[in-house]
């Protein structure tokens, strides 16, 4: 593609409406994706269904209209799934959430306005794999019982003292206890899930597996109602979405926050916990897609994060679930043809449509439907090659991955991310640290090379070799290459110095300059058998190569 051709496109894209031909037959497909995602994630975080819908016309119709990305769709996302339902749960209704919802959206864009755009750049990948992996598993045991017909409320990931029951008791409830009509709709949804790439029909893009097995979810079940009565689902296994006649109907239906809950102070951390991940998850979508772009256009980062920031606070307002850009739809867009933020736009008119005019349609549809979807959502995000890869990477990746992941599962997202940074972070230091000096040993000799800049976190490990050294050793201590040595390096270095010859340890030192003690007397003087050298650009192996001990250089 050509720079005129991609010219030609952006202004397109300010006129909008220049390319309906590709943008509105995309759009139609992202529909189509939307609608179960948009259900399905709804019922994982223990909202009402009506909220996923929400959250995805809000998603397809307000934030486009302020984002300058061409190609990302944005809408309720499986990574906040984990966050909704603790949400919920803690702060004791939807309602109190949506609150937290509002003011998340409005830090979202406080951090937009403070260009903050590259905050996602700052998380290390480890820690963002795994907190994926982590809502990977956890919407695999989430959706198990209602794969299997189990669909009980108030269905807590954390442990319940009042009923004694957490996800893992009802995990082992559900098994005993299953529906074998949801477990035969879910059984052949998950078939046709897995299998569908692997059949001539998946190169069909514009007719996505997920609508297929809502489709045959439904007509299943009406077989079971005339042919097969005990396999019947009836409406407490069934969406449940309220009768709508019509647009007034749908704007009758929303809800608004319960403003009293802002004097809780778990309001605002639940806020900024929306914010941060809400953030994160659509910065690094909108990176992604802009890959994907065939012209090549890049996304305002700064922008987006107001953008989304928009997002959550329409969507909090009316009833919505918190949003962000997310990368199956926005996929979906882009191997359909988009080119514009049109069809983004256009696939959120049609999901108001849809639950303004046919929800008693949708209401047909088998809650056993929506879990087999989020079941493979959560293979995909979960899969075990993630892990083995992981592995290969080595334990710096590895370690900080399967903490992120173990943290969120015994704690919740925010925590168990920040456990995830700081041993992320423990794990760069360590890094550091061993790349801010090399050690060469050769017989009775050692050598310490310190490379670039040494500041007071690589002291821990200095000392600890420092400590090592067997007593009766020729030590050089070259800082030629260092631009800048902290206080703490020197300090250290001195006090090893002054127990050197106690040790029977000869020292050099070149390159370091050290401060006077307090009586003023150079440290060359206190230190009897210390040499500086200044200029130096040898290896620590070489330095050990060429260098000839004499006696008279070690004299004061």
């Amino acid at each position: 593609m050509s720079n005129d051709d991609s010219t030609t496109l952006n202004r397109a894209d300010l006129r909008l409406f220049a390319n309906t031909r590709y943008d509105l037959p995309a759009g139609l497909v992202v529909f189509l994706v939307a609608l179960p995602l948009c259900l399905g994630i709804a019922l994982a975080s223990g909202a009402p269904l009506f909220s996923g819908i929400i959250a995805g016309i809000v998603g397809g119709i307000v934030i486009p209209l302020a984002s300058q990305s061409a190609l990302s769709v944005s809408g309720p996302a499986a990574g906040l799934t984990a966050i909704v339902l603790l949400g919920i749960e803690r702060l004791g209704g939807f309602e109190a959430f949506m609150a937290a919802t509002v003011l998340g959206g409005l830090m979202q864009i406080g951090l937009g306005a403070a260009r903050a755009g590259g905050l996602g750049e700052l998380v290390p990948s480890s820690v963002i794999k795994g907190m994926l992996a982590a809502i990977g598993l956890i919407l695999i045991l989430k959706q198990i019982p209602h794969a299997t017909g189990y669909d009980v409320e108030n269905f807590s990931l954390a442990f319940n003292a009042e009923t004694g029951e957490n996800t893992f008791t009802l995990l082992a409830h559900s098994l005993t206890q299953i529906e074998w009509g949801a477990a035969i709709i879910s059984a052949i949804s998950l078939v046709i899930l897995f299998g569908w790439s692997r059949t001539p029909l998946g190169k069909i893009t514009f007719f996505p597996p997920a609508l297929l097995v809502v489709i045959l979810g439904v007509c299943i079940n009406l077989a079971f109602k005339q042919l097969a009565p005990g396999l019947y689902l009836g409406s407490s296994h069934l969406v449940s979405l309220p009768e709508i006649d019509g647009l007034t109907g749908f704007f009758g239906e929303l809800r608004f926050p319960d403003w009293s809950s802002l004097g809780r102070s778990e309001v605002y951390t639940m806020a900024v916990t929306i914010a941060l991940v809400a953030s994160i998850e659509s910065l690094l979508c909108v990176e992604a897609v802009d890959r994907l772009d065939p012209f090549r256009r890049r996304t305002p980062t700064s922008r987006e994060l107001m953008a989304q920031g928009l997002g959550n606070t329409v969507s909090g307002f009316i009833g919505g679930l918190p949003v962000t850009s997310v990368i199956v739809r926005s996929s979906a867009n882009v191997s359909s043809g988009g080119r514009t933020r049109m069809s983004a736009i256009y696939h959120g008119f049609m999901l108001l449509l849809a639950v303004s005019f046919l929800s008693r349609t949708l209401n047909l549809i088998p809650l056993a439907c929506l879990a087999a979807i989020l079941l493979q959502v959560g293979y995909k995000l979960a899969r075990p090659r993630l892990f083995r890869v992981m592995y290969k990477y080595g334990q710096d990746q590895f370690v900080p991955f399967t903490v992120t992941v173990a943290a969120i599962l015994l704690t919740d997202l925010l925590q168990g991310v920040i456990i995830g940074l700081i041993v992320g972070i423990i794990y760069v230091l360590r890094h550091k640290t061993n790349a801010a000096f090399s050690v060469a040993r050769k017989e009775g000799q050692l050598a310490v090379k310190f490379n670039k800049d040494v500041s007071f976190i690589h002291k821990p490990a200095l000392v600890s070799m420092l400590r090592e050294i067997p007593d009766n050793t020729h030590v050089i201590v070259d800082g030629t290459a260092s631009e800048f040595i902290d206080f703490d390096i020197k300090e250290s270095i001195q006090q090893f110095l002054a127990g050197a010859p106690q040790r029977g340890i000869e020292a050099e030192v070149r390159g370091i300059k050290f401060r006077a003690e307090a009586d003023g007397t150079p440290m060359e003087k206190q230190i009897r058998r210390v040499r500086a050298i200044v200029h130096h650009d040898e290896t620590p192996s070489e330095m050990l190569n060429v260098h000839k001990t004499n006696p008279d250089d070690r004299a004061a």
